[in-house]
């Protein structure tokens, strides 16, 4: 009989050690290492064994894929981001912080899924008399609905073979269980055990499932980084939980492009999709106040319109403030040495605050020379006109460089009613056709382009 071994795995990157460290050798984390118990692999045969290979190499060009297939979740925000819809046979992750609307979408989704299939909704958390509660809030009366609570990952496979459904949600993958491993529920082990287990029955029985997965403190998708390379998709919640927008954004995609966006509102009804996030995302946008610029960013193949505000005030202590919120903060800092040493605008007495409208992150270089005109413009306390537009980036001598895709955000400003953009000058001369009803004005430095969107 095999013996157990006692292993400590780190609980944040899944590192291995024969002994217990108080900080990961792996990530640096503190307090993390936690003991497992591990049987012992059994001695091998010395004697030689035929090896029998089920499988057998196929050229690439004898590989059909006309039976692919892609099942509409009637949310087309969500099928934007998974590329076209679900695929057959594909292993999903979803993940997010508590009450961000994960478990919310899946039900959602089943009302419209379950009108054509066979929905297996597996709840590890949540009694069958909850979800009946839930989904009746929701409006989810689907009769092929399925709900299973169970923990067992050898149980629900079972029930998929017997059932064999067309989708299989399972909410969540930190409470599912592998009877075979002495480890709890969760932990490293127990979580790469058990997606490798839902992997090989989605691929084998051609079940598209969906998993939905908790983030730790940092916010990070809680259990090993392996977890993420052994799923098809993974699809990330963002959005603070006291405001109603939420953008799901696809980190990893097999089937698609990692460069897409949904965005939903919630209220007590569950998500909804928001078809123009641009108008919803400007709505309540203050006329005439000095500190405020709207700016054009590209989330995939879509452009967005996203209000950047900047506040510039005296500060009250030795050492002038500086915050951030969904911009990134070394470069708020690097576009206030920009302004003082090439544009001549001061602010090393000065508290600075930058903040994006809607709960926003704008990683996107293009959004520079909005930050600078909002702040400028709260320096000068002279407002930007509100019928302008502004993006493009700024360099360290100051000047306004290129950025891709200028047609499409020119196209999506003049839709929504702008009727000036200011934008890069290389930008404006490599224009193929320029459109009418808004006047496009190329700048060169950071004082140009104030002077212009002031109207000054």
């Amino acid at each position: 009989m095999a013996k157990s071994k006692s292993i400590y795995i780190c609980s944040e990157c899944g590192f291995e050690s024969a002994k217990w460290y108080g900080k990961c050798p792996g990530c640096g984390q503190w307090n993390c290492m936690n003991e497992e118990f591990r049987e012992a692999a059994a001695p091998k045969n010395s004697g030689t064994s035929a090896v029998h290979s089920l499988n057998s190499p196929i050229a690439i060009n004898e590989i059909s894929t006309d039976e692919e297939a892609r099942y509409h979740t009637g949310l087309s925000e969500l099928d934007r981001v998974l590329g076209g819809g679900i695929v057959k046979g594909s292993l999903i992750l979803i993940s997010g912080e508590p009450g961000i609307g994960k478990s919310t979408i899946l039900l959602q989704i089943c009302e419209y899924l379950g009108r054509s299939l066979k929905i297996l909704y597996v709840s590890g958390e949540e009694s069958s008399r909850q979800i009946k509660l839930r989904a009746a809030r929701l409006g989810v009366q689907s009769e092929n609905l399925y709900i299973l609570t169970e923990t067992d990952v050898q149980c629900v496979i079972e029930q998929m073979r017997a059932h064999k459904p067309d989708l299989v949600m399972i909410d969540s993958i930190q409470t599912m269980n592998y009877t075979d491993l002495n480890s709890s529920p969760g932990s490293v082990t127990q979580v790469r055990e058990c997606t490798n287990a839902y992997m090989r029955a989605a691929k084998s029985l051609e079940i598209p499932t969906i998993l939905v997965g908790h983030v730790n403190k940092d916010g990070a998708i809680a259990g090993p980084k392996v977890l993420e390379h052994i799923v098809d998709a993974v699809l990330y919640f963002e959005g603070d939980r006291q405001m109603s927008y939420r953008i799901l954004r696809a980190v990893k995609n097999r089937y698609g492009s990692t460069n897409e966006i949904g965005v939903f509102d919630m209220d007590d009804h569950g998500l909804h999709q928001v078809d123009n996030p641009s108008l919803a995302l400007l709505s309540g946008r203050p006329k005439n106040v000095s500190g405020t610029c709207v700016t054009s960013i590209l989330e995939g193949s879509r452009p967005i319109l996203a209000e950047i505000q900047g506040l510039a005030t005296t500060t009250g202590f030795g050492n002038p403030r500086r915050m951030s919120t969904g911009f990134d903060y070394n470069r708020m800092s690097l576009l206030l040495a920009v302004l003082e040493k090439r544009a001549g605008f001061y602010f090393s007495n000065l508290d600075a605050y930058v903040n994006v409208v809607g709960g926003l992150r704008l990683d996107e270089p293009a959004a520079d020379l909005a930050v600078a005109m909002s702040l400028v413009s709260s320096l000068k306390d002279i407002p930007v006109s509100d019928d302008a537009i502004v993006f493009g980036e700024i360099g360290l001598a100051g000047e306004i460089r290129s950025v891709t895709h200028a047609e499409a955000r020119i196209s999506e400003a003049e839709r929504l009613g702008f009727t000036k953009c200011i934008l890069p000058y290389h930008n404006l001369k490599q224009l193929h056709s320029k459109p009418k009803d808004i006047q496009l004005i190329g700048v060169k430095n950071v004082r140009e382009a104030f002077e212009a969107s002031s109207g000054s």
